[in-house]
């Protein structure tokens, strides 16, 4: 089974769907809405197939491929995926099917194409797996670019409010971060013997003041498509015009294609300037944490206040990532997976909620939990999750960052830690003002304030509540995939974990 080429099945089988998807009659919008889902299904079974293939105490890349592209230039359409990616990856397959259950009428009031959306986030998901499954630097960096047309057009075209604006202002910011990555691209084929190969370029030896240079360009690239402060305000435009299937998959996985490549790309092929800019870095995410989970506090639109409640998660997946300790790195990659599912589900019931109240403003809820029962109750578990209650997933991404760089930086992890009052205080505030206190006589009037959840939303809320409570309690099987790759990557910039403290038995250090 691992000589079979799943990535670049993976890579090409929903781009096919998308093909067959949009090629269907307009007039035929649930057969549309039917061959998308089964679709992606299909690949959510290969890629189970894949993880199941994938040897942890194998090669720390695995399932590689390489086909001649562009020989000229030494391009070539390379495949190959670590714990990292493999994690990444089982979150696309995972989140795609459930975000297609959860859009099932959400182009349906549209004047556009019902056939054209759903063959948009096939073609969302062949770029979102493209860029997480690349090993060859230019692959990765058309996926990256390509990956911004198929969102543009969901928000431009199905979103809500100002989503002409909100679209063009998150295309613009991310094509300026393409830019500025795409001269470093050139600048690394330069120095690096005329290959993009990740593993050849891995093995360059590159001046410091080059070096310095290059890590910048990629990492703007990847500040902007966290996004990290203060390149993030192109992500409450964007998450609060976006349909909430779309916002969902905008903020639990294309974001993370910032985090993933600074651990891929900037850390290993530029360890110097990585350990020299990290202060700076660390900086810029205990900033975010702060500065946006104070935003989030005084947010309005519930979709807005996830946006920026994201912004602060990203703050705390940048503390893992620079740290520099394996126990923050697997906290970071942990919190990258975690927060798909724990912010994937808030968008997608506050969805389900802006949907039957028709605003997405607070002010226009109250007591809403005297109507929708359920809804409400999985409103108040995706919130407890997204503040990292114990006994929830996120809880142990975040406790694994903030005990991992307190061996390393007291002063971050206890600045950080202040994020998790500020996470009650937003997400508290949102779940009172929403589902509890007087009921707001106006939504008694509202025919769909009476519906609470139906069968198909049941089907898209339940694999990733178990999911959430699963993980929270047993980690291990996604922690012992990531554990070699964040290794390898400290192994890469050359940094060890700090020694126990003298008196710290062997069985307490290893906890």
């Amino acid at each position: 089974m691992s000589n079979f080429p799943f990535l670049s099945v993976l890579t090409v089988a929903p781009l096919v769907g998308a093909l067959v998807v949009a090629l269907l009659p307009r007039r035929r919008p649930e057969l549309a809405k039917q061959v998308a889902f089964v679709w992606s299904l299909l690949v959510l079974v290969l890629s189970v197939l894949m993880w199941i293939a994938f040897k942890i105490d194998g090669d720390r890349f695995q399932f590689r491929e390489s086909y001649p592209w562009i020989p000229n230039w030494g391009v070539h359409f390379t495949f190959a995926a670590d714990g990292i990616a493999l994690v990444m990856l089982m979150l696309i397959a995972v989140l795609v099917p459930l975000v297609i259950l959860a859009s099932w009428h959400d182009a349906d009031s549209s004047r556009r194409s019902v056939p054209a959306y759903f063959a948009l986030l096939l073609v969302l998901e062949c770029t979102m797996i493209g860029v997480f499954a690349a090993a060859d630097v230019f692959l990765f960096y058309v996926f990256f670019e390509v990956m911004l047309v198929p969102m543009y057009f969901l928000i431009g075209s199905y979103g809500g409010h100002q989503r002409q604006y909100a679209a063009v202002k998150f295309f613009l910011y991310s094509l300026v971060g393409g830019l500025f990555m795409l001269a470093a691209v050139i600048g690394l084929w330069v120095v690096g013997g005329k290959t993009f190969d990740w593993q050849a370029l891995s093995q360059v030896d590159i001046s410091t003041g080059t070096e310095r240079w290059l890590f910048l360009g990629f990492f703007l690239a990847f500040a902007i498509k966290a996004p990290f402060f203060p390149f993030h305000t192109w992500l409450p435009d964007a998450g609060g015009a976006a349909p909430a299937g779309a916002a969902a998959l905008l903020v639990g996985v294309l974001d993370k294609v910032g985090t993933f490549g600074i651990l891929r790309y900037c850390l290993p092929l530029f360890p110097d300037a990585a350990k020299w800019f990290a202060p700076w870095a660390l900086a810029l995410a205990l900033i975010g944490i702060i500065y946006a989970a104070l935003l989030a506090v005084g947010q309005n639109d519930l979709k807005r206040l996830v946006s920026y409640t994201s912004i602060a998660h990203f703050g705390f997946i940048g503390v893992g990532i620079f740290a520099f300790t394996t126990q923050a790195g697997t906290g970071a990659v942990l919190y990258m997976v975690n927060h798909g599912l724990a912010t994937g589900l808030l968008f997608l019931v506050v969805g389900m909620l802006i949907a039957r109240r028709g605003s997405a403003l607070i002010s226009d809820f109250g007591g809403a939990g005297k109507l929708v029962p359920v809804l409400a109750g999985v409103l108040f578990f995706a919130g407890l999750a997204s503040l990292a209650l114990p006994g929830t997933a996120p809880f142990v991404s975040e406790f694994l960052v903030l005990i991992g760089s307190f061996t390393v930086n007291k002063p971050v992890a206890v600045i950080a830690t202040l994020g998790i009052i500020l996470a009650a205080a937003y997400v508290l505030w949102m779940v009172q003002r929403t589902t509890q206190g007087t009921l707001n006589p106006a939504l008694t009037e509202i025919d769909g304030m009476r519906r609470d959840l139906n069968l198909r939303e049941k089907v898209v809320i339940a694999p990733l509540v178990a999911l959430i409570v699963l993980l929270g309690f047993y980690p291990k099987p996604v922690t012992d995939v990531i554990n070699p790759a964040v290794q390898a990557t400290m192994n890469d910039i050359g940094k060890t974990d700090p020694a126990p403290a003298p008196g710290t038995s062997v069985q307490e250090a290893s906890r």
